[in-house]
């Protein structure tokens, strides 16, 4: 891989359920651990994994997930969502994978920078206080690609 693809990606999450949000956070770890600058710009419902009060009951999408392998209208019964959350979190601890708040603290401590987007914070009525202490600033999507310049953008 060439110098200059190694050197910086910037990745958007936008889906506030598991399957939304863990794929740019392993991506992230995976740039890190190879050495990357990595930036995370949370937006619209990503945002769900770094704030507080969120962060720690993301599901997972039962309805319209081609992925479930399940009519849409069996996703819709009362518990679905939660049965198949509580399926793929299990999964997932016996794989060792860690939680959304471990995973952030995880990336973050690795000198990755997390931000969450004015325009979203703005529209859901959010402060900088709602967010977990590992979110670095609030910033415009202006300040974004400032940020991302010279490096891959990955939108997930």
């Amino acid at each position: 891989m060439a110098d200059l693809a190694k050197e910086k990606v910037s990745i958007i999450i936008s889906k506030g359920s598991l399957e939304g949000v863990y794929p740019g956070l392993i991506m992230a770890n995976g740039a890190r651990a190879e050495g990357i600058t990595v930036n995370l710009f949370f937006t619209f419902f990503g945002m769900d994994a770094i704030v507080k009060k969120t962060m720690e009951h993301i599901k997972v999408a039962t309805v319209g997930n081609p992925g479930m392998h399940i009519p849409s209208i069996i996703g819709i019964l009362p518990g679905m969502s939660g049965l198949a959350t509580h399926m793929m979190k299990k999964q997932m601890e016996e794989l060792d994978i860690p939680t959304i708040p471990e995973f952030v603290e995880m990336i973050h401590d690795t000198g990755a920078g997390l931000y969450a987007c004015r325009a979203s914070v703005d529209m859901f009525k959010l402060k900088k206080e709602d967010f977990c202490d590992q979110v670095q600033d609030i910033i415009t999507v202006g300040q974004f690609y400032e940020m991302a310049q010279g490096g891959h953008i990955v939108f997930t």
